[in-house]
């Protein structure tokens, strides 16, 4: 069990309203997406934001969650380009459109994180929100990988 301030419980719920914010436009970008390579990309990031939401749910609790500090999702990602050939031009500009604004959001998230972990005195809690840290940053470089590949400015 570890004891979480008043300042410290404030910030892991401000953390957790980012990461419910993102959970909910990951399904709208889920639902919205043309691909579907871009679609179970957007499922998968969704998913993996509802795990940050509940590690802090377990941060508030006062239990440190364990956390997987070799994580290379970003770097090991290899999409294929998927739109080449005959397509709608709409649908590219749509998913490129989802695509930037999800950067945005990530980087907006994964700045949070860097600002808010060093609030923290106790160790565990500052590398389990490095982590987060450092998984928002690979839902960025997937979904950056992704729009590189397929040619989306």
């Amino acid at each position: 069990m570890v004891n979480i301030s008043e300042k410290e419980r404030y910030l892991l719920k401000d953390l957790q309203d980012q990461e419910k914010l993102c959970i909910e436009k990951y399904g709208k970008y889920e639902s919205s997406a043309k691909d579907t390579v871009l679609k179970n990309l957007f499922g998968s990031i969704k998913q993996e934001e509802q795990t940050h939401y509940d590690s802090l749910g377990q941060l508030l609790s006062g239990n440190v969650p364990a956390v997987n500090s070799a994580d290379n999702a970003g770097k090991d990602y290899k999409p294929t380009a998927t739109y080449t050939g005959s397509f709608e031009q709409s649908d590219k500009d749509n998913d490129a459109f989802l695509c930037t604004d999800a950067i945005s959001t990530e980087k907006y998230v994964a700045s949070a994180y860097n600002f808010d972990l060093f609030q923290f005195g106790d160790s565990d809690v500052r590398k389990l929100l490095n982590d987060i840290q450092t998984e928002e940053q690979n839902h960025a470089e997937k979904i950056w990988k992704y729009k590189t590949v397929n040619q989306m400015s």
